[in-house]
């Protein structure tokens, strides 16, 4: 498992200033649902989820033997470099096949595991505009935005817009969503709940970056609130949220879980929590 971790300081326009480290967890982790998009968590997690968005052959097409072999070897493909090498022939060979969408969302994921956030949106885009709701390439497109956001881009409002709705679109998509053939009602259940864990994970951001602390709150809850394996970053910015909303004994409970989970920002929360125990203990004016 692979992790790359940005540092994010956020002024607030709240009484005091908080350095936050927002963390974009690559290629899985111990919060899969929120960190990873499709087809870099296990094996069993990525056919899962690539069955969700499995590519519909239309009745009476067929397909080239050569090409079906040579999308069946893109998919089952690792190693980012040979993914985009490999997705970015085929569909220079062949540009119009029933496969171009997914093949977009796999280059998609491999631009991801980069950090090459250009190709990242670009291939995203055309795979959205083949599929509008492909709701895995939603979901992480609405999720990296927000974590790697810049203030001074001369578009920042205009990005945090699209993730915006990028989650909105996912989150109606899962919920109309029909069980594919090949899961069980188990698995299609717990993928679809993953998703939705990411989705409001990301709009918990998106609504952070804009200083919205009770709609971030509201998201984050869904979050985290009954998840095993809640998001360390999900639960640090839960509790600034509620710091800048005065409420801090609640604050403290949630820094209080974040400081039990290990990772970057463990001794962060911990430092937080007592900060907050004691703003909690202050008479009120």
């Amino acid at each position: 498992m692979r992790f790359a971790i940005r540092v994010l300081f956020v002024t607030f326009t709240a009484p005091f200033f908080v350095a936050a480290l927002l963390h974009a967890q690559m290629g899985g982790g111990g919060s899969r649902q929120q960190s990873s998009p499709v087809g870099t968590s296990t094996d069993r997690q990525q056919t899962e989820l690539h069955e969700l968005t499995d590519v519909q052959r239309p009745p009476g097409v067929r397909v080239d033997p050569k090409e079906q072999k040579a999308y069946d070897t893109f998919f089952r493909t690792e190693d980012s470099d040979k993914k985009i090498q490999l997705g970015t022939a085929f569909l220079d060979k062949y540009p119009t096949s029933i496969f171009a969408e997914a093949v977009d969302a796999g280059l998609t994921n491999a631009y991801y595991d980069k950090q090459d956030w250009k190709n990242f949106y670009a291939t995203a885009d055309k795979a959205l505009a083949l599929k509008p709701d492909d709701v895995d390439v939603l979901t992480s497109v609405g999720w990296v935005i927000p974590h790697v956001y810049n203030p001074h881009d001369d578009n920042a409002a205009e990005q945090l817009n699209k993730a915006e709705t990028c989650e909105k679109h996912a989150i109606d998509v899962l919920a109309k969503m029909p069980k594919p053939a090949g899961l069980t009602d188990a698995q299609f259940a717990a993928s679809k709940a993953d998703k939705a864990i990411q989705a409001h994970s990301a709009l918990g951001l998106v609504y952070f970056r804009r200083n919205d602390f009770g709609n971030s709150v509201t998201q984050l809850r869904m979050a985290t609130d009954n998840n095993p394996n809640p998001d360390q970053t999900d639960l640090f910015v839960l509790g600034t949220d509620l710091q800048n909303l005065d409420r801090f004994t609640e604050a403290a409970d949630v820094f209080g879980h974040c400081g039990q989970i290990a990772g970057g920002l463990q001794d962060r929360c911990k430092e937080s929590a007592d900060l907050a125990k004691r703003q909690a203990a202050q008479p009120k004016r």
